[in-house]
Order: C-alpha cells, then sequence, then structure tokens
C-alpha cells in the first residue's frame, strides 16, 4: 500500500473546539447521512489516483438494516414516505464480529446487540437475569462465537454463547480499577484484560486470565510514561506472532508485547501528522499482522503493518453524516474475510468496508439478502 500525500485536515486545537460545539448541541438529531450516488461510483479508499484497497459498503443504523423487509413494510413505507421501522442503536461502543452475526455494546441502553446479519435477525444480551449487564464496554468473541463482555459497573468478565445465553462469569471488583476492554487470544486459553486504571490510582495495566479456570495467570505495566509503562491504556488487539499490540492513550502511542508480557517496541507519538496520534482509542488487527487503530481526535482509522509502518488512513472529521465521516469514532473490528466494521458513537452508526478485491456476495457477510445484487 501507498502512503497518501495529503495530512489530516484538522489540528488538535480546532478539533477540540469543534467537539466541545458537538457536546453543548447534543440534544439535536444528526443530519441525514450523505451516500454515494451512482453518478460517483463506489467510495474507495485511497482515492484515486491511488491502487484501491477498500470499498465502502454499507452502514447499520439499527435493526431496520438488516432485518427483512415484509411486503406490509414496503407498502407502508411507499404510501407514507416514512423509513423502514427498527431499532435504532443508542450508544454503541465497541463492536466484535463472528460469521456474519455483529456483536455491539450499548453502554447506555446496558445491553449488547446482535445483528444476525445472514439471517435477518437482531436481539439483545444482557438485558435480563441471570447475565443481566450493568454497564458493557469492551466485547471480544473467540473463535466458537462466544461472546465476552467487560463490564465496568460489575467489574467482572460476563461470558454468553453466540444466542446470549449466559455461561459464567471472570473476575471481581477487587480485580480491578476500572475495567476498560477484554480481548480472547486466537489461540482460546487466555484473555487479556485492560484495566484504565484512573488519575489517582497506579493499576494501569493489563490483566492475563486462564480462560477455562478463570484464575489470574500475571499482570504487565504500571503507570508510567517509560517502555512498557502505560498512561490510560484503553484496547489489545493480538497480533501478527502473537503479539499483544496495546493502545497506550495517555502516551499517544501503541506499545508492543510478546505472549508473556515482554516489551518489545513501541510506534506512534503525540501529533496531527500521518503515523501520529491525538486520541487513540480502539485497536484491531486482520489476519495479515496489519494493526487499524481509531484516533477520535482525527476522526479516522490508521492501518499500520505488523511494524508499526503507516500504510494508510480511512475516514475524516465531518459536521454532516455520510460515509467515512465521523465526530466519535470508537470500536473497531475486521472480521475474518476482512471486512472492517467501524463504530461512530455521535452518528449512532456502524460503517463496514471490504476489501477492494472482495465481491459484495462473498464472504459471511455476503450472505445477506441483497448482496448478490450489489455486486453486479
Amino acid at each position: 500500500m501507498r502512503n497518501p500525500a495529503s495530512r489530516f485536515a484538522a489540528d488538535s486545537v480546532a478539533g477540540l473546539l469543534f467537539c466541545t460545539a458537538l457536546m453543548l448541541l447534543s440534544a439535536c438529531a444528526p443530519l441525514p447521512p450523505a451516500k454515494p450516488t451512482a453518478a460517483t461510483g463506489p467510495l474507495v479508499f485511497p482515492a484515486p489516483p491511488d491502487e484501491p484497497r477498500f470499498v465502502y459498503e454499507r452502514t447499520i443504523y439499527g435493526s431496520a438494516d438488516i432485518m427483512p423487509q415484509t411486503s406490509e413494510a414496503k407498502l407502508r413505507s411507499m404510501l407514507t414516505g416514512e423509513g423502514i421501522r427498527g431499532e435504532a442503536l443508542n450508544k454503541p461502543n465497541t463492536i466484535a464480529v463472528f460469521r456474519g452475526r455483529i456483536f455491539l455494546s450499548d453502554s447506555v441502553e446496558a445491553v449488547v446487540r446482535v445483528f444476525d446479519v445472514p439471517n435477518g435477525r437482531h436481539f439483545k444480551i444482557g438485558a435480563d437475569d441471570p447475565g443481566k449487564l450493568g454497564k458493557p464496554l469492551g466485547i471480544d468473541v473467540d473463535r466458537n462465537g462466544n461472546l465476552f463482555v467487560a463490564d465496568s459497573i460489575a467489574k467482572a468478565i460476563m461470558v454468553y454463547d453466540k444466542d446470549g445465553k449466559f455461561m459464567r462469569r471472570i473476575g471481581n471488583a477487587k480485580w480491578f480499577d476500572r475495567l476498560a476492554n477484554v480481548t480472547v487470544d486466537p489461540k482460546g486459553d487466555r484473555l487479556y484484560l485492560v484495566d484504565i486504571g484512573g488519575v489517582g490510582s497506579q493499576q494501569h495495566r493489563v490483566r492475563v486470565v486462564d480462560v477455562a479456570s478463570g484464575e489470574l495467570l500475571f499482570d504487565f505495566g504500571k503507570r508510567g510514561k517509560d517502555p512498557g509503562d502505560f498512561n490510560f491504556p484503553r484496547d489489545l488487539t493480538v497480533g501478527k506472532e502473537g503479539r499483544l499490540y496495546v493502545v497506550d492513550s495517555g502516551n499517544f502511542r501503541v506499545q508492543v508485547f510478546d505472549r508473556n508480557g515482554k516489551f518489545l517496541k513501541s510506534f506512534g507519538n503525540i501529533g496531527r501528522q500521518l503515523g501520529q496520534f491525538s486520541r487513540p482509542k480502539e485497536i484491531a488487527a486482520d489476519r495479515a499482522g496489519n494493526i487499524y487503530v481509531v484516533d477520535t481526535g482525527f476522526g479516522n482509522f490508521q492501518i499500520f503493518d505488523a511494524e508499526g509502518e503507516l500504510l494508510m488512513f480511512v475516514g475524516s472529521r465531518a459536521e454532516q453524516d455520510g460515509p467515512a465521516r465521523y465526530v466519535l469514532p470508537a470500536g473497531i473490528y475486521v472480521d475474518e474475510d476482512g471486512r472492517i466494521y467501524m463504530v461512530d458513537q455521535w452518528f449512532r452508526k456502524v460503517d463496514i468496508f471490504r476489501p477492494h478485491h472482495l465481491k459484495a456476495d462473498a464472504g459471511y457477510l455476503g450472505q445477506r439478502p441483497g448482496a448478490k445484487a450489489a455486486s453486479k
């Protein structure tokens, strides 16, 4: 991939003023989305003349975007001009995907929404006992589709099967200062739990837990700015050769460790240029080992190779909603087929991008109704 020549549009001061203004207007509804038209063709990244790597595919705003449209609903929409009704997202936070089944935490509604795209159904996890959620933040899935939820109120990991049946609870309030995120090792034997700590806490660390027993194995990291230290860590992903990539948000960098928590290297620093960070938040990895980092300050995600070299970025900060336009980007995930899922809290949506070489009807998400028509 080639590095785009353009720079980020907004500096950190302008971005802060913009966010402040938007927060004061938080009672207003988002503007209607701008979508690609037949005249402009598909939206690709990077833009021409660079070789396209990803194409914008679709956006999910709620259950209506994945549910099959009944004849009655279509007729009502035609006669009244109303859109197809459904449950909209409230405050989407983090995201995980298993074979076309999208899990999305909603910290205000205190549930995990499930969009089973291939089967056209929507349901919620954690709304009732057993396994009722207090404030779900980070989530992840294992290779069997089981869901692991970091509940910041319970200060524990709540575990469910892929259909939402509560299985067990891992950890307790004594384990964490501020539980923020959970990542399942691809091998399936370990959980990596991110404790973001706090202003008055030194417990800015990653806790490593045995999946089978639920026992704490070891910790790594402490509050500080030296290599291997953390200042408000936010998220972790497992990349190439089992390396652990941790978003060290307060130090404006991504730190890399081996599977046993030994520091290897870091990349990134504070700034407004490509490859730097303003407000790094969530992180993901693809099967090739590339690393995807959400930056709330820039309103985008940057893609790095396994060694931390910048490849490209996708998205921009914008006042009006539209594909790859963001105000408060949050979660990110890359599925088995290389599709990227990007969550924005302000516009309450999930943007989906697919690799340019992948047809619309290919992969798990390609099994959705209408995908074959979209690929023609």
